[in-house]
């Protein structure tokens, strides 16, 4: 049976590697400016999404440039809800004057593991996008509280899983503020990847075997290997006989 998985990275974020990456991907979650970039930014993303035929996500966050949205913010229901939907509207204008079709949308750093935790800022999010734009795919972390409140308001889910990333037993994604957080070793990233989409599972850091589905596969753009993993990713995968494509 053909696989078929779907490689996104986060871009329009200021690393000046954009143009490197989009070759070997197949969706850009593009920064909204609240953690990083601007209008002009979010522009030139989106066309070069629209010159390589990547599809393109929305990738809203806390207004948090100076941690590049990665610190937790405790804000009221209410102006997480117009945080978000402000962001989501802003996209969807330059979008429309670009004439690119936003496909998903993927909350950023702290905002993304905080609603995969909390059912509550996921309901938030699900249904902001629920009146916004009910077409929108949310993207969000596997077996988490996001992809129950996407069901609960009949919205399309995408599970994701993490290339450079350590999963607690738990299957959450270990802190940042963890020593082993991040995976910088190319081969282990690719055990990783194969495990997670052939073997349905993810190795914790303590060894335990955790169930896991696998939707679509992240890669960081700000990482200092970024573009070498995701040359090294999309070749294994197609050797692999994975297909690589967009939800």
């Amino acid at each position: 049976m053909e696989m078929h998985i779907d490689l996104n990275c986060d871009l329009g974020e200021g690393c000046g590697n954009d143009h490197l990456i989009m070759p070997f991907i197949s969706s850009a979650n593009i920064s909204c400016g609240y953690h990083a970039g601007d209008e002009q930014s979010m522009r030139e993303a989106m066309l070069l999404a629209k010159q390589y035929n990547v599809a393109v996500g929305i990738h809203p966050s806390f207004p948090d440039k100076e941690n590049f949205g990665r610190k937790e913010m405790m804000i009221e229901a209410h102006v997480l809800k117009n945080m978000i939907a402000d962001q989501i509207v802003l996209f969807k204008k330059i979008a429309s004057e670009l004439n690119v079709v936003p496909v998903h949308i993927k909350p950023h750093g702290a905002l993304y593991n905080m609603s995969a935790k909390n059912i509550e800022i996921a309901r938030i999010i699900a249904q902001t996008v629920c009146i916004i734009d009910p077409s929108l795919i949310i993207y969000g972390l596997a077996n988490s509280q996001s992809a129950l409140a996407a069901e609960r308001y009949g919205l399309k889910f995408c599970h994701e899983v993490f290339a450079d990333r350590t999963y607690t037993d738990e299957g959450l994604l270990t802190s940042r503020s963890i020593p082993n957080a991040l995976i910088d070793d190319e081969a282990t990233s690719l055990n990783q990847i194969v495990q997670m989409i052939k073997g349905k599972s993810v190795t914790s850091t303590s060894g335990k075997i955790i169930p896991i589905q696998a939707d679509t596969i992240c890669i960081h753009g700000d990482g200092a290997h970024a573009v070498r993993f995701a040359q090294a990713i999309h070749q294994h995968l197609i050797t692999a006989g994975v297909t690589i494509s967009a939800p």
